[in-house]
């Protein structure tokens, strides 16, 4: 597996890394030993940096994580988040309470320092007075965090936390749906070295190619019960695109992928392609996908037409599909 730096930090990241939200049940219920036999496939097939936070299962993920990883004694890096609990968001922010909450996180993941720890979507307002950057900074001064990052939902908030010289990452919904980052972030988050670790990168799926109409999801996924915004940002739920309009797209994007690669390779192919990404977070329901996933680090970059017609399929046919602030 590749591995590349992230941002001014000393991490050095897998380019494909595991992303765990799946591991606290939020897609639906998921067996111990399914979650461990994930993590285990992760690192057997070079995976190096896991993403989590506190809220996942309510630390179940955390929990499984940091329980496995402790057993199998890997040299890996884990990036948690904070600011969505209860009592924390939306108004809840002070000094005690991020150290309490990240004291919890190191806890259940086992370390004596958490690696990476990122703002959880936390409100622009927040974002804006800058209070929270300054909570970060102590948390460093402590000795409880290496480095710090934020995961936003939108640009604006981007370009907020990208202000901060000592920001580590941003950790932002990229891909072929949600392509803006590239031509409105990237260059800034080059400039000040910032990292960009890329989340959603097939869409909660969409983008697998493996879902048509009359695929269902559990009660329990939020695939379900936030398939519209019900719960908390639409965007975070099939980047913001309507279902079945998603699937329209796919065909569209099918047409335009190579046919010797899946379409979750392609997908993930194509936000490699960006210099500027560290590492692609993609979930996993089992040890399959996750080898599936790290394949996507081996293929070749796409060609400059594929990019070229991408990008033109996204302007003309995706970008006012939307649902959300991008």
């Amino acid at each position: 597996m590749k591995q590349r730096k992230l941002g001014k930090s000393s991490i050095f990241a897998s380019e494909v890394g595991l992303g765990c939200w799946q591991l606290g049940g939020d897609f639906g219920p998921i067996a111990i030993k399914d979650a461990i036999h994930i993590i285990e496939a992760a690192l057997e097939n070079g995976i190096t940096f896991f993403d989590t936070a506190d809220v996942y299962g309510a630390g179940r993920s955390e929990s499984i994580l940091g329980e496995r990883l402790e057993q199998t004694k890997a040299d890996v890096k884990i990036a948690t988040k904070y600011g969505r609990g209860e009592g924390t968001y939306p108004s809840g922010y002070t000094l005690q309470d991020m150290r309490d909450a990240i004291q919890r996180s190191r806890d259940r993941l086992r370390r004596d320092k958490i690696d990476l720890l990122q703002l959880h979507c936390i409100p622009p307002s927040v974002l804006e007075k800058g209070h929270i950057f300054d909570f970060l900074r102590q948390m460093q001064q402590e000795g409880l965090i290496d480095y710090f990052g934020a995961s936003v939902e939108t640009i604006d908030e981007a370009m907020m936390c990208v202000a901060h010289p000592d920001l580590t990452s941003l950790q932002i919904i990229f891909n072929l749906f949600r392509q803006a980052p590239k031509d409105a972030l990237f260059k800034v988050a080059k400039e000040n070295q910032v990292g960009i670790i890329a989340r959603l990168p097939l869409a909660s799926g969409l983008l697998s190619g493996k879902y048509n109409a009359s695929t269902s999801f559990a009660e329990s996924d939020h695939r379900n019960y936030n398939k519209d915004g019900e719960a908390f940002s639409v965007g975070e739920t099939f980047s913001g695109i309507d279902f079945n309009e998603g699937l329209k797209l796919v065909e569209a994007l099918q047409q335009i992928k190579p046919s010797e690669i899946t379409m979750a390779n392609f997908a993930m192919r194509w936000i490699l392609d960006h210099e500027e990404v560290t590492t692609v977070i993609p979930g996993a329901s089992s040890a399959q996908q996750v080898m599936q996933n790290v394949n996507a680090s081996t293929i070749a970059p796409l060609s400059s037409e594929s990019h070229k017609l991408l990008y033109e399929l996204y302007q003309s046919k995706i970008a006012n599909l939307i649902r959300c602030p991008v």
